[in-house]
């Protein structure tokens, strides 16, 4: 089915009514459980039209994915690229393509000491689970694979749709037109993720229900699986945020591909955070021309080999770098005066102090 296909398809569709039901009675998913089992037998009553919804870490858990490991180690396994990292915060990029908080590495509802990571392909698992809720019951539904995900910009959590098979997943309406005739430009709901967060509203996360039923979606239901849920992941040649402000800005600074996996300390960690951002500033430039160094306390002293031009340019190049990296941060900057600041802005035998600068570090 074509993406015009799906578009003709949902012009046609017209929600009447919508149900989100919950399941109850679903036991402890061990490894090697068969969902579709589980599912059939506490709700015998899936429907062709039906839209099931399941958890991904019921699929990881029959799966056998829950491992007896560190979560980081477990974060790191699962990690294509860190995206951002503020203290023990990681924001990833999976191998699957997904964008996420530590990978989505759970630790919650699981046996103490264990850790549940993703399945490996979701939208497998979603067809895997398809075929077998239409060999077993004989009907035509369509699978949502979900997972919690924060926001950016937005406080709180909601549920996003990381595997989907037989659903149309994205709405391209570009092109139609809206109730008073104009054409939408850029409107693509994405309908899978609006599903997901409905079906949260029943399934919660201490209630023992991994999986939940939507009706009323019957015109949107494919008739092969779909793209998936792989379709909903932007690309990143197309990715705004490819990088958190702050590491994308330490990136640029110091055009070093792995800079993206080494996050500051917590804020808090004033001593730290200084280092870092001094380390940075330092990055690639001739220390035998100019050098910076971070006192105990809050200023970036930056010093130059006297009478040579190429030590002031290198100089100039480090009070800047410390003025981004700052900014990035959040953080204030403000000249301080050489002479005033006593033995921190002493130059050493044969170096003179270009400027100190004061920072304020963020809160």
């Amino acid at each position: 089915m074509t993406a015009r296909e799906d578009r003709h398809r949902v012009e046609r569709h017209r929600v009447e009514r919508l149900e989100v039901l919950p399941v109850d009675g679903i036991p402890e998913v061990r490894p090697g459980a068969d969902l579709a089992e589980l599912l059939l037998t506490a709700e015998p009553d899936v429907r062709s039209g039906d839209v099931v919804v399941v958890s991904s870490k019921a699929v990881a858990k029959a799966a056998g994915l829950a491992v007896r490991a560190e979560r980081d180690s477990v974060v790191e396994q699962h990690t294509s690229r860190v995206v951002a990292q503020r203290g023990a915060l990681r924001v990833v990029r999976l191998r699957t393509g997904l964008t996420m908080a530590a990978a989505g590495v759970d630790a919650s509802n699981t046996a103490p000491g264990t850790v549940v990571p993703l399945p490996p392909d979701p939208d497998a698992s979603a067809r895997s689970l398809r075929r077998r809720v239409s060999q077993l019951a004989g009907v035509d539904v369509a699978v949502v694979v979900t997972d919690t995900a924060g926001r950016p910009w937005r406080e709180g959590q909601t549920d996003l749709a990381v595997g989907v098979a037989g659903l149309v997943p994205l709405l391209d309406l570009a092109g139609t037109p809206d109730a008073g005739g104009a054409l939408l430009q850029v409107t693509a709901p994405a309908i899978a993720d609006e599903v997901a967060g409905a079906a949260e509203l029943v399934r919660g996360k201490a209630l023992r229900r991994p999986f939940a039923l939507v009706r009323g979606l019957a015109t949107l239901i494919r008739a092969d699986d779909g793209p998936g849920a792989r379709a909903l992941v932007r690309d990143e040649a197309t990715d705004l945020f490819g990088l958190g402000s702050v590491d994308a800005v330490r990136h640029a600074v110091r055009r070093d591909d792995d800079t993206a996996n080494r996050g500051f300390p917590a804020p808090g960690a004033v001593a730290d955070w200084l280092r870092g951002l001094v380390d940075d500033a330092a990055y690639g430039v001739d220390r035998s021309l100019a050098r910076v160094e971070a006192s105990p306390a809050d200023l970036v002293v930056v010093l130059a080999r006297p009478d040579s031009d190429a030590a002031l340019l290198a100089a100039g190049a480090l009070v800047e770098r410390v003025r981004v990296l700052a900014a990035a941060h959040r953080a204030g900057t403000e000249d301080g005066s050489p002479a005033g600041e006593g033995a921190v802005a002493r130059a050493p035998a044969g170096w003179r102090v270009v400027t100190v600068v004061r920072l304020v570090p963020p809160r």
